[in-house]
């Protein structure tokens, strides 16, 4: 049997170090071009060494472990003992993941059509076939992008979770409650009071947001200030005209209400914002729905609510 010792031992070299490279994503850690091919050299020796009488040695469980300390020990050097079990238990996992997909994919895409495929395979010979090197070289890339895209996905979405926050908004009679965004790149204030403005999408939201917010939402700000566009007399003490920048665009003016109440909560933590300014607008501001509204900042800098007391901070 012919084997390609160094096409195999190339594959492996590549893999490891897309490994590695891949953990070093997970924990955030600049590596070397240097020390990744190093410890992706380090992990492609048992393939060598599979060849040679120490082969009953390199296919033991420990050899492997031992190898892979190696790998992580040269690819990101000792820091300290914690660190070093994080990178190798990380190392583990990037390559379950990785196997796992391909796993995945192989028994997804078998057919009846497998035994024909063995059959066509068994008259080349080598090390494997090349139906399943070809399925591995698609394969691996593929499945290392995915995972890559899908980790960084969810970290986004941790991220965007832990900044989502509970909205009370009261307005004369009418209680609503929407999910909101804790933005830091919110930073828009009423020039003249300098209260801060929340924005709220009541876009899809007809059933539960009165008819009066849905209009002046739907409503052009230059036909308030040019008196074409009626303001509802419980209204007139509570709009404000604020001008604006947004990305395209020099200036913009948006309408602004003063509501009675804003009632923020976040991570059991109620804030109580006395100042601020509400801007409902049609535009969707998130794809998914995830939130209906953005919330400034300083409207958490408010006095705390805990169990109905409330905290002055």
């Amino acid at each position: 049997m012919t084997v390609y010792l160094d096409v195999i031992w190339a594959l492996n070299l590549l893999f490891d170090s897309l490994l590695l490279y891949l953990t070093a994503i997970f924990l955030k850690r600049r590596i070397q071009i240097w020390r990744l091919l190093a410890g992706g050299f380090i992990g492609s020796l048992i393939i060598l060494l599979s060849f040679t009488p120490l082969h009953a040695y390199t296919s033991h469980p420990i050899a492997k472990l031992i190898c892979s300390m190696f790998m992580i020990l040269i690819a990101f050097g000792f820091k300290r003992l914690s660190f070093f079990f994080k990178a190798l238990m990380t190392l583990y996992v990037s390559t379950f993941l990785i196997g796992g997909g391909l796993m995945g994919a192989h028994y997804f895409i078998q057919s009846d059509l497998e035994l024909s495929v063995k059959v066509l395979a068994s008259s080349v010979k080598g090390f494997g076939d090349p139906i399943s090197w070809l399925f591995v070289l698609i394969g691996f890339p593929l499945a290392w992008h995915f995972a890559r895209k899908n980790v960084e996905g969810m970290e986004m979405t941790k991220i965007q979770f832990d900044q989502i926050v509970n909205v009370q908004l009261q307005i004369e009679n009418e209680t609503l409650h929407f999910k909101g965004l804790v933005d830091s790149g919110n930073q828009l204030y009423d020039p003249l009071s300098k209260l801060p403005v929340m924005f709220v999408s009541v876009k899809n939201q007809s059933e539960s947001v009165p008819e009066s917010i849905g209009k002046i939402a739907a409503a052009d700000p230059e036909q308030f200030i040019m008196g074409n566009q009626k303001v509802p007399d419980e209204w007139q003490h509570r709009l404000r005209i604020i001008p604006c920048k947004v990305v395209g665009q020099e200036h913009q003016l948006i309408v602004a209400i003063k509501p009675d109440l804003i009632l923020i909560e976040h991570n059991g933590v109620q804030y109580l914002c006395e100042k601020g300014l509400v801007s409902f607008t049609m535009q969707q501001l998130s794809a998914d729905d995830a939130f209906q509204c953005i919330v400034h900042p300083k409207m958490l800098t408010g006095p705390k609510q805990q169990g109905g007391a409330v905290k002055v901070s």
